[in-house]
């Protein structure tokens, strides 16, 4: 009798390979290949750590308030720094307004407050750990660099296995979402040119747009 299993197999799992959604659970080769979630689509959850190592369960289904999420490369980046301090200037109202917001770096648990010196001394942020890059490949966001850059960063006295306390050699692309509390995507932005933020007047106008029930768009 001819055994017709294996091709009927064969055939259920391609079925059901097409008809998954896209997977983010790779590293994209470089910051312009990655493939950002847009808005209008339902927010994943994931696991980061805050800075004493406990894990930070974000869970879209459970949001209490909406969320902005805000990913940044680490501590090390002075761009990094620098757009953290501008933010001094929104964020306490963004809050007041009803939004909570969220920091995600590269940076292990322990290096987190590495990114708070300078002008960003004292910020009272909710800073977290996504060295393990759960978030970022959630997100469609994290990359592998290449091993010159990674060569290069550490004859600059940078190693980011050293920052992030692991060996994958990847960081996210700096990024921002907003959340509703039904946990979908409501404005999303993306920027493979790290040296590039969104400002301020954009982050309120963006929030304005969800909190008051607007789609927010965004660019990614």
């Amino acid at each position: 009798m001819r055994n017709t299993a294996l091709p009927i197999l064969t055939v259920v799992s391609l079925a059901a390979a097409l008809a998954a959604p896209a997977s983010h659970a790779e590293f994209a080769t470089s910051a312009e290949e990655t493939q950002p979630l847009p808005a209008g689509v339902a927010a994943p959850s994931f696991t980061a750590r805050n800075a004493d190592g406990s894990d930070f369960i974000f869970d879209p289904k459970s949001l209490e308030r909406p969320a902005m999420l805000i990913f940044y490369r680490g501590g090390w980046c002075p761009y990094c720094n620098r757009h953290l301090a501008e933010l001094r200037h929104v964020v306490p109202e963004l809050e007041q307004r009803g939004m909570d917001v969220y920091f995600l770096s590269a940076d292990s648990p322990a290096n987190l407050a590495s990114a708070l010196h300078g002008d960003a001394e004292g910020l009272d942020y909710t800073l977290l750990s996504d060295a393990r890059m759960g978030a970022a490949l959630a997100f469609g966001l994290a990359f592998r660099v290449s091993e010159d850059y990674y060569q290069q960063a550490k004859e600059y006295g940078l190693d980011l296995e050293e920052a992030s306390g692991e060996t994958h050699h990847a960081l996210p692309v700096p990024a921002v979402y907003m959340i509703d509390a039904a946990g979908m995507i409501r404005f999303a932005h993306s920027e493979p040119d790290y040296t590039q933020r969104l400002g301020n007047d954009e982050l309120r106008a963006a929030v304005d747009g969800v909190l008051e029930g607007g789609s927010g768009a965004g660019d990614a």
